[in-house]
């Protein structure tokens, strides 16, 4: 082939995407559904290049995920759930300890309708933020982060934002699968309106916390109950089912969860048991959002639930509420809570300050 010939072929190779309908290498349509299934070729990712050096020494620093030995997590029994529990706690419980000690914050345990909860307070408060609390709910899955470990997050916010939290160690899995977690939220919140009023706190968490956060919510205007003044979205796993672009296009590059199969799918099978899993108080994504309060979200290129966030925020916008939506490059999943030396996590509370400072009164 002569060079001309090469440079002519090379031009519709990399032209095909652009120029010609359809133009893919590798696809097939299911016979049930009749759907187009794309199977991309594995192929180079390299780290991104617009990111803090912290964030990509992160990443660097991080064994690629293991999709395989990911979906392999099964637990059988009872017993094995305790036990992958137990051992995740321990090292979780370990690292907020730490935590506790190296920042300026004194925690508080405490109960509120009968649930256990901890007011952390940081040193310094913001004059701004005198009169607010931040009811912060940890994530996990449903399954871990009890304990000590519920307030990793809430010491970020404490600190950053110089703001009072109350954390909700709610009722996990395996023993107290739905409702329990979602009944533990609104028992502590309804408390907290003995208190204080409504408009004076912002609610949320991260991943299963943010979950938790939109199915308070929607069980709040089921009860009539007034809305907070601010919710506060991290990576929210709005839908338990395996539905959501970046579910396929980032299993694999998350390094956290890695992807849907194993851990997600089963704990969500564990959560819901008997209950569709599409249920909005199960997968807030399919609930109604009209009249919720100002909402920050945030995410990451390479978080699995990239796509549930997004999603939310499109049905928060539909329902005209104020919602903004922050994606970090680079990120996986709630990389802002582990990576806490990066510039991207310090602005990820700073936003967040910013934002809550505008819209709560």
């Amino acid at each position: 082939m002569n060079t001309m010939n090469k440079k002519l072929l090379l031009g519709k190779i990399i032209l095909c995407p652009l120029l010609i309908s359809g133009c893919v290498t590798n696809q097939e349509s299911t016979q049930e559904t009749g759907e187009i299934i794309w199977y991309i070729a594995e192929r180079p990712v390299p780290v991104p290049e617009d990111i803090s050096t912290g964030l990509r020494d992160y990443i660097t620093n991080t064994v690629q995920p293991d999709v395989k030995a990911a979906s392999q997590f099964k637990p059988g029994t009872i017993m094995e759930w305790r036990d992958k529990k137990n051992s995740a706690n321990a090292r979780r419980i370990g690292k907020a300890r730490e935590l506790m000690k190296a920042l300026p914050v004194n925690v508080t345990l405490s109960q509120i309708n009968g649930v256990t909860v901890r007011y952390v307070v940081p040193h310094e408060i913001d004059e701004r933020h005198k009169n607010h609390l931040f009811v912060e709910i940890h994530g996990g899955a449903f399954l871990v982060n009890g304990g000590d470990a519920s307030i990793l997050e809430s010491m970020l916010i404490a600190t950053r934002l110089k703001i009072t939290v109350v954390s909700i160690d709610y009722r996990t899995l395996p023993e107290f699968p739905f409702p329990a977690a979602l009944n533990d939220v609104v028992s502590v919140y309804r408390g907290l309106l003995t208190e204080r009023p409504a408009y004076s706190m912002i609610l949320g968490g991260t991943s299963a916390g943010g979950n938790l956060a939109i199915a308070s919510l929607l069980k709040f205007k089921e009860l009539g109950i007034p809305f907070p003044g601010a919710l506060y979205l991290g990576t929210p796993w709005s839908d338990l089912t395996k539905t959501g672009d970046t579910q396929y296009t980032n299993e694999g590059l998350d390094r956290l969860l890695v992807g849907n199969k194993g851990l997600l799918s089963e704990a969500a099978a564990l959560y819901a048991g008997t209950t569709n899993l599409l249920t909005p108080f199960i997968s807030p994504v399919y609930g109604q959002y009209e009249n919720f309060p100002p909402t920050y979200l945030v995410t990451g290129t390479r978080d699995l639930l990239l796509s549930d966030t997004a999603r939310v925020h499109r049905k928060l916008r539909q329902a005209s509420v104020m919602a903004e939506l922050n994606v970090y490059e680079g990120m996986s999943h709630a990389d802002y809570m582990y990576a806490t030396d990066t510039p991207e996590s310090r602005q990820v509370y700073a936003e967040l300050n910013d934002f809550l400072l505008r819209h709560m009164q």
